[in-house]
């Protein structure tokens, strides 16, 4: 069945309105009757029959709910340093396939693409639409957050208090992710940092450790792209959680 995102939720009915009434009628030609399944963002879903059409919105009669358990455990964070426009599409496109809780593009001294002002809020929204899609390809009920593009010294304010940090580098030589995580709490956020094209600046990497408390750790012998070393990274969490089908 087809999924969306519920713009209103009633006791029995919710409606759909804008680009997912717009998708629903325009792209897929759904008509009255036929069922689809709606989530709010509250880790519920309601499959449902469609009630009504009409100009503004489209009506649907829920016919059950459910709380199902596709949601990662343990909240992951994705602190990406700003690359070019296909590479943050990607990473954002398969992070939310994968699980992770929300992403936050980082400013950094090696990003070849920098955004300011408009330019930034504009991209956040394609960057925030792009996630949506995802979710609801991937049965997400909860649809990662894409934060507004940040510098390091906000990087603090933009996740829990409780955060624990990692970041992958490759100057880092003994330290492995595995033993990192060992020492971690799965009841608490973790968030991975992630540079951009050239990677992190020795005085970033300080930052990030003196300041957020950071643990770095070496992903092996061999120099991955900054979207690997991102998915990679989040895939070994979730998966050492017990994620992804991990034990």
């Amino acid at each position: 069945m087809n999924r969306f995102k519920i713009t209103e939720l009633g006791d029995e009915v919710f409606w759909l309105r804008d680009a997912e009434r717009d998708h629903l009628v325009r792209v897929l030609r759904l008509k009255p009757g036929d069922l689809v399944v709606g989530f709010d963002n509250t880790g519920m879903e309601y499959t449902s029959v469609i009630n009504k059409i009409e100009d503004n919105s489209v009506t649907c009669r829920i016919l059950s709910s459910d709380h199902p358990d596709v949601e990662a455990h343990t909240a992951v964070y994705l602190v990406a340093g700003l690359s070019k426009g296909e590479k943050m599409e990607w990473v954002i496109q398969k992070g939310t396939e994968l699980g992770m809780k929300s992403l936050i593009p980082l400013r950094a001294k090696r990003s070849v693409m920098q955004l300011e002002g408009s330019r930034a809020q504009e991209r956040v929204v394609r960057w925030q639409r792009i996630t949506s899609e995802a979710a609801k390809q991937s049965h997400r009920v909860q649809e990662p957050l894409i934060s507004e593009v940040c510098d390091w010294k906000d990087l603090a304010e933009a996740v829990p208090p409780d955060t624990q940090w990692i970041i992958p580098y490759e100057e880092e030589k003994t330290q492995t992710l595995v033993s990192v995580l060992k020492t971690m709490d799965a009841e608490r956020p973790i968030a991975i940092l992630i540079g951009p094209e050239g990677g992190f600046d020795e005085t970033e990497v300080a930052f990030a450790q003196e300041k957020l408390g950071a643990k770095s750790v070496t992903l092996g012998p061999r120099i991955l792209r900054a979207e690997t070393a991102a998915l990679a990274t989040l895939v070994m969490v979730l998966a050492h959680f017990g994620d992804l089908g991990a034990l």
